[in-house]
């Protein structure tokens, strides 16, 4: 039986549950061997039942040395005298292997349920002070190299932020982002030059998590901003949003699926890149962000949920192909189905690309062919040598073509250059327009009808394009003997491109790859 935490999915594509230890993310083996354990010196106190030590730093000479809390300071930490910062670190019982640990500046000992769940999975936990006048510095620098080369801490720490100190962890990570397995940011700060500054966050594939709520003033200016621009970098970022929630309270009363997702973050990759990469390889990560409305009884209230915690998320790989001008992009799905199929398309797979995500869920790969940067469009030749060479690595030699609006001109006129080399056509919107070849698509289906290729198309009744492309090509297709099929979407327009129901759609296609 689940445990209460466990929440159901609701999207059709959003197969992953979060659960007690997984947290919606790809599972991986646990942290269950144990590590040496870590000695530090000094006067050993107690926080939440784990020793605790105290150190002080000199801010000129960095120098840290062993500190005595003040008489009565049993959780709170008062500023430092001037000159110094105050750091603390919290000793697992057992230390899990590789000795992960948590780092927090700022609000030493608020909201502290993820660091003593952490502490109970072994976990370190170590903070460092900061306010308004003590920022991320040098000082912060001294303190990661005090604990990763005197006493073995793992090089990568799990930064946990609340408010002004989520400012502070994307400060030094930002700073430092081959150093850091994860964020966990709640009601996050910020600042503009963050902004700039988190793409070699997402190039070292550092997860994100953001706990915030839905009238916090900081949502709209920072959370969403990160979210935003992460996701376009190819990022990972999941954020809860928690309904009527403001500032505060932060953090989750019950702190489970923040430790899963920061115990499961300090795991090493285990990513295998395909053989059929070559070249320049740029690997990004791939999901949907479609919302999910989940009831949180322990926390009072609602919360929304989005990315990839709480979806499949996917490998994007970008690559070269050698005589091929512009990349190659492939989405890969976590187990390929029979027979490898794929769907070779045109034009930028967006997050709200449903009908892929679908796909990618049935085991599809996703492939966008190439574009020189120096053309008007695709070249012909070029996508002829990207076919070759995925075919040549065990892809199917009839994938599925796909395109939306004009992009879908292009994937028509690719299939009609190979007709006997394609499954099924699929068209959102389609306009039959290509730079790929000189013969127009509309003008030209006699060769796909002549292959038995089958057709879908999905239109909106008051797209610009349905009378004057899909009914055109509709009837002329049938004329020439083909088989076309239209749904159509009445009252909506251009977008969105996807029916509301992806069924028919992926019933579609997949009885056509089927076919022999």
């Amino acid at each position: 039986m689940k445990s209460k935490r466990t929440l159901s999915v609701l999207a059709a594509t959003a197969i992953l549950v979060m659960g007690p230890d997984s947290f919606g993310q790809e599972k991986k083996p646990p942290v269950n061997n144990v590590a040496a354990p870590t000695s530090f010196t000094g006067d050993k106190t107690l926080w939440h039942g784990f020793d605790r030590y105290d150190f002080v730093m000199d801010e000129e000479t960095l120098a840290i040395s062993p500190f005595k809390p003040p008489e009565g300071e049993k959780f709170g930490v008062k500023d430092p005298a001037k000159g110094q910062r105050r750091c603390i670190i919290v000793v697992p019982t057992e230390p899990a292997a590789g000795k992960p640990w948590s780092w927090r500046g700022c609000y030493w000992d608020h909201q502290p349920q993820t660091e003593v769940e952490l502490l109970k999975r072994g976990f370190h936990v170590a903070y460092i002070s900061a306010n308004a006048a003590l920022k991320p510095s040098k000082h912060w620098d001294a303190w990661y190299a005090f604990l990763t080369e005197k006493h073995g801490l793992s090089k990568k720490p799990a930064f946990i932020g609340m408010s002004r100190g989520g400012e502070y962890a994307y400060t030094w990570a930002t700073a430092n982002p081959d150093k850091v397995s994860c964020i966990y940011a709640d009601n996050p700060g910020g600042n503009r030059g963050l902004l700039t500054k988190i793409g070699g966050l997402a190039d070292n594939d550092v997860p994100l998590l953001h706990v915030c709520g839905s009238v916090d003033p900081l949502l709209g200016k920072y959370s969403t901003a990160i979210e935003g621009i992460y996701q376009q970098l190819g990022g990972r970022i999941s954020v809860m949003i928690k309904d009527g929630a403001g500032h505060h309270p932060h953090s989750l009363r019950d702190p489970g699926p923040i430790a899963d997702f920061i115990v499961q973050s300090a795991q090493p990759s285990n990513s295998v890149k395909p053989a059929y990469l070559g070249g320049r390889i740029a690997r990004t990560s791939y999901y949907g962000i479609e919302n999910s409305y989940r009831d949180a009884p322990k926390e009072g209230t609602h919360i929304t949920c989005r990315g990839p915690c709480f979806t499949e998320c996917y490998d994007r790989y970008e690559f070269d192909v050698s005589g091929v001008e512009g990349f190659v992009t492939v989405v890969v799905p976590k187990t390929a189905a029979a027979g490898n199929p794929w769907v070779y398309r045109a034009g930028f797979v967006d997050r709200d690309a449903l009908i892929d995500l679908a796909l990618l869920a049935k085991g599809f790969h996703i492939v966008v062919g190439p574009v020189p940067y120096n053309a008007d469009g695709p070249s012909l030749q070029h996508w002829n040598a990207v076919y070759k060479h995925l075919t040549g690595h065990g892809f199917s030699k009839k994938p599925v073509m796909e395109g939306a609006g004009r992009a879908a001109g292009e994937v028509y006129a690719w299939a009609i250059a190979n007709p006997d080399k394609i499954s099924c056509i699929y068209g959102e919107n389609p306009l039959l327009r290509s730079n790929m070849s000189k013969a127009q698509p509309l003008d030209n289906l006699a060769p796909l009808a002549k292959a038995n290729v089958p057709i879908l198309h999905v239109c909106g009744s008051l797209d610009p394009g349905l009378e004057s492309q899909t009914r055109v090509a509709e009837k002329r297709y049938r004329e020439l003997g083909g088989q076309i099929t239209v749904i159509v979407k009445e009252g909506e327009g251009h977008y969105p491109l996807a029916p509301k129901d992806r069924q028919p759609v992926v019933d579609f296609i997949i009885k056509n790859i089927a076919q022999p």
